[in-house]
């Protein structure tokens, strides 16, 4: 036990080899920027100018960098044409995102109160205080509400014939 506890309490473990990297998207802005393509670098140009400038690059580099790609042409860092990657325009307009987009709201004077939306559905009925209470009978007929129970068979009811007589096809004639 106690040779356990010595080894764990050890000095700091060694620093990795990816701290000294940049991060991924600081790269790959440096590599647009240092190709300084007209039309953009495609990804595979990028990944070599990233491997070429930082040697102790990770295992899984390839699937790293298409990772950051997408982030930074989603974030707008990085915009994609004709599958080469550039640096977004500075004069250009601003992406709309797909869909009507909304109105614009009509900015209030200062001081209004603002009242809480109306609640969802049809509203209540207004309850009058002072009217006669109606006795809870349905439709007022007497009658209780829905199907009425099947009465039990009591009387004589039809017989079925005996097993050796057949009946005759179709529907057989009013008695």
């Amino acid at each position: 036990m106690a040779t356990e506890e010595t080894n764990n309490t050890q000095g700091p473990p060694p620093p990795s080899q990816q701290s000294s990297l940049p991060d991924y998207p600081q790269m790959i802005l440096e590599a647009i920027e240092a190709l300084n393509e007209k039309a953009g670098s495609n990804k595979s140009a990028i990944s070599k100018h990233i491997e070429s400038t930082h040697p102790d690059l990770p295992a899984a580099h390839s699937t790293l960098l298409s990772h950051h790609l997408n982030k930074m042409k989603q974030s707008g860092q990085i915009v994609m044409s004709k599958n080469n990657y550039l640096k977004p325009d500075p004069n250009a307009p601003p992406k709309r995102g797909r869909g009507r987009p909304p109105k614009p709201k009509v900015p209030l004077p200062p001081g209004t109160v603002v009242s809480p939306p109306r609640p969802r559905g049809r509203p209540p009925k207004p309850k009058d205080p002072f009217a006669p209470s109606k006795p809870k009978t349905s439709g007022g007929t007497g009658r209780p509400r829905g199907r009425p129970p099947k009465k039990a068979k009591t009387g004589v009811s039809a017989a079925p014939p005996p097993p050796g007589v057949k009946r005759g096809r179709g529907r057989p004639p009013k008695v």
